[in-house]
């Protein structure tokens, strides 16, 4: 019984972090040269990733997504305005909400970022069994 949870040992743990870590680092240093040709950072990512994968999402929801201050979202905003990468619109229900969406250009970049990390993290699921992916999966949503 006790054998099931050494896991939970504190050696354990701190290999889990610095494997995530390394995991983290090397998934997105697959796509630092597309970002650099761009002209953008990984905070840019962050939210090109969000906006793919939830088209029209208010500036209120983004903020609670990516635990970032308003300063800091606001600069990352005016960089892909001014990239023509997103598009603002005014919300359906609220007029004074906003309602962001990637525009075709954004798409474009954003399936350039998925595809250069696609291949790393496919391969690693297909080395993978059915059940270790969803266990996997399921821990990181319990992280989050």
């Amino acid at each position: 019984m006790l054998k099931d949870f050494l896991y939970l040992k504190e050696k354990n743990l701190k290999d889990i972090i610095e494997l995530l870590l390394k995991a983290y680092s090397s998934s997105f240093s697959d796509s630092e040269q597309t970002l650099k040709r761009n002209h953008l950072g990984k905070a840019h990512h962050r939210l090109i990733i969000l906006l793919d994968n939830n088209p029209g999402i208010k500036v209120t929801e983004i903020l609670n997504h990516l635990k970032v201050t308003k300063q800091s979202l606001n600069r990352v905003i005016q960089d892909l305005l001014k990239n023509q990468l997103i598009v603002q619109k005014k919300g359906i229900k609220d007029g004074r909400e906003k309602e962001i969406f990637l525009s075709d250009k954004g798409t474009e970049l954003s399936n350039n970022l998925f595809n250069s990390q696609k291949t790393r993290i496919l391969n690693a699921l297909k080395k993978s069994s059915p059940d270790e992916v969803l266990y996997f999966k399921n821990v990181l949503k319990r992280i989050l």
